[in-house]
């Protein structure tokens, strides 16, 4: 198990690299996934979610400029990792978002991800 799933985070780190944040969530979110931002409530299920990434990337993104993870870990069907990810918006601001990644997995897919920012 725990080499499926450091395998699948491998695949899901180069596609994000590139920005490709629907890809990687259409391949690997569980279809009853909860996606939790911090202390916010979770987002539920996989079409609500890449939904509303779609809606985000449509509207507010202006340029991908990079993601890049530092290190991670993989135990049982858990995983965390840090990464760094730095986005331009249509506002004109730049977002840089350090946030720390903690996923439970179930049947090879993300079940459970939340996103710890600074």
């Amino acid at each position: 198990m725990e080499n499926q799933i450091e395998n699948n985070l491998k695949h899901i780190h180069s596609l994000l690299a590139k920005g490709e944040f629907i890809e990687a969530m259409e391949a690997y979110l569980h279809d009853d996934v909860q996606l939790r931002e911090g202390n916010g409530e979770p987002k539920i299920g996989k079409a609500y979610c890449v939904k509303f990434e779609d809606d985000f990337i449509n509207n507010d993104l202006e340029e991908f400029i990079g993601y890049e993870v530092g290190n991670y870990a993989v135990k049982g069907d858990h995983s965390f990792y840090d990464a760094i990810m730095t986005l331009k918006l249509k506002d004109g601001t730049t977002m840089v978002s350090e946030q720390i990644v903690a996923t439970e997995w179930k049947d090879g897919k993300i079940y459970r991800e939340r996103y710890y920012h600074s």
